[in-house]
This record gives structure tokens, C-alpha cells and sequence, in this order.
């Protein structure tokens, strides 16, 4: 019979006290703040109730940002994903070049956003750029148009270089995921004359519920949260056209309005929160139905 080892609570304490340190702390500080007229223009702090709320809803770069995160995350969430599971249903199979193409596929996760933002700004640049020298070689001159200035391509261009970065990640948690699918089951459909089409909707697509969760969670958090690409990019411009939440709390917080822009990073974190349990309880409703 296998003895049980009982630790004292007590060793929970230290990392409640980190977790209390870097999280709550922080956060309820910020909260507090935000009701404040906090700012590098005065040595006081005082109290101003929901002053920096009112302010905030009344001007309409909030409605921008709102909307621009909101469409963000959206299509995000919808392209890293319908990539992420194609990249995975093609590579599952083994072959020779599997474990490069999967390196290959997953390199520009580990490359920071800020790199990526650089990277694409040469891309996307209107003279020089890859992509536009690229179409006029083929002699589509009419689609090299300023990529990142030009408010009718800016937050697409900013999209589907997420896409670029981001789908190697979804890649892998639904490559994991399709290896834990019992390979009896795949080859009983083979037998009984099963379609590829009906064996992913009746066998894979179920059996990959806890993948779809993970990912789709975390691509609508982080989208949610983007910040350095956008800075980087288009700093939230041209005007306010890719304006989104983090870009908003940084220009505010560089112009020292900081009880304003606590205020900002507050409402972020119940707009992600709310986003965040509504997906999870979806989601988890899903793998309980399949």
C-alpha cells in the first residue's frame, strides 16, 4: 500500500504571497487610482469619484478602440485558427520533412511582437517593400497600395501579420490534440468506406473539443490584448483607425494622464474577462455535448 505524504498548508504561503505581490496588489491599486486624478502635472492625489469613467466613455477614441479591438480579435480568433488546424491536419501524417516544416511553422511564435512589427513594416512598406515589389513583378500594380497608412488596409495588414506570427502556436495544441485521437477509430472509417470529409466532422473535429477550447481561449485573450504590433506597425494611426485599447492606455499614460489611463486598463480587463468566461463556458458546454 503506497503511503500518502500530507504537507502542511503552510507551503502554500509563498506563493500566495508572490501571487498577492505581482497580481492583486497591482490590481487593486490600479482600480484604486482610477479614481483619482493621478498625473505627472501635480504632486497630489486626490479623489474625483468617476470622473476618469465619464471622461472616458464621453470621447469617441473609445468607441474607436473598442471597435478596432473588438474586430482584432475577431478575425484573429477566426484566420489563426482555420490556419492553425489546416497546417495541423496536413502535417499529422509522418513524413521526412514533417519535423522541419513544423520548425519551420512554429519559428515565428518565439520571435518577439516588436521584431515582427519591424520585420512587417519593411514588408509592407509602399517603395521598398517586399510585398508590393513582389506585385508589381507579377504586374499587379493596382494591389501595391500603402499597407499601413491607408486606413481601408491598415488593420488588415495588422491581422494577417498576427496570422504570420500566431497560427505555428495553434498548430501545435491541435497537433497534440490530434495525436490523442485512437488511430483503431481512423482506420474503422477507412474500412467502412468513410469519407475524409464525414471522418472529420464525426471523429476528428469532436475529439479535438479540449484543443479548440485552449486554443481559441488564449487567441481571444491575447488578441484582446495585442499592444506591441499595433505600436510598432501604425502607433494607432493613421488618425484613430487602428487604435485599440492598450495603444490608448499607453498614449495616456505617455502624456501623464495616469488615473485616466488606469481607468482605461481597468475597463480592458473587464472587457477581456467578460469576453474570456463567456468563450470558456461556451466552449466547455461544447466538450461536454461532443
Amino acid at each position: 500500500m503506497k503511503r500518502q505524504f500530507k504537507y502542511p498548508l503552510y507551503f502554500i504561503y509563498p506563493a500566495l504571497a508572490v501571487y498577492s505581490l505581482l497580481f492583486v496588489f497591482p490590481t487593486l491599486s490600479g482600480f484604486a487610482y482610477s479614481f483619482t486624478d493621478w498625473s505627472s502635472y501635480s504632486d497630489e492625489v486626490n479623489f474625483i469619484g468617476l470622473d476618469n469613467y465619464r471622461d472616458l466613455f464621453s470621447e469617441g477614441v473609445l468607441g474607436l478602440a473598442l471597435k478596432n479591438t473588438l474586430l482584432y480579435a475577431f478575425f484573429v480568433t477566426i484566420f489563426v485558427n482555420a490556419f492553425g488546424l489546416g497546417l495541423a491536419l496536413m502535417l499529422n501524417r509522418s513524413t521526412r520533412m514533417g519535423k522541419f516544416y513544423r520548425t519551420a511553422f512554429y519559428t515565428p511564435v518565439v520571435i518577439a511582437p516588436l521584431i515582427v512589427g519591424y520585420i512587417f513594416t519593411a514588408i509592407y512598406s509602399p517603395e521598398d517593400g517586399i510585398l508590393n515589389h513582389m506585385l508589381r513583378l507579377v504586374g499587379l500594380d493596382a494591389l501595391a497600395v500603402d499597407w499601413l497608412n491607408d486606413s481601408r488596409y491598415a488593420l488588415f495588414s495588422i491581422i494577417m501579420t498576427e496570422l504570420w506570427r500566431g497560427a505555428g502556436f495553434a498548430m501545435v495544441i491541435y497537433l497534440a490534440g490530434l495525436k490523442t485521437i485512437p488511430k483503431d477509430l481512423l482506420e474503422q472509417a477507412d474500412v467502412d468506406g468513410t469519407n475524409a470529409f464525414s471522418k472529420f466532422r464525426h471523429i476528428v473535429f469532436p475529439l479535438l473539443a479540449p484543443s479548440f477550447t485552449v486554443n481559441f481561449l488564449l487567441t481571444v485573450i491575447n488578441s484582446l490584448k495585442v499592444f506591441e504590433t499595433v505600436l510598432v506597425l501604425t502607433n494607432g494611426g493613421p488618425g484613430y483607425d487602428t487604435e485599440v485599447f492598450n495603444t490608448l492606455i499607453f498614449r495616456n499614460f505617455s502624456r501623464g494622464n495616469w488615473g485616466y489611463a488606469t481607468a482605461s486598463g481597468f475597463l480592458l480587463t473587464l472587457v477581456v474577462s467578460i469576453i474570456a468566461i463567456t468563450f470558456l463556458r461556451l466552449l466547455r458546454k461544447r466538450e461536454v455535448e461532443m
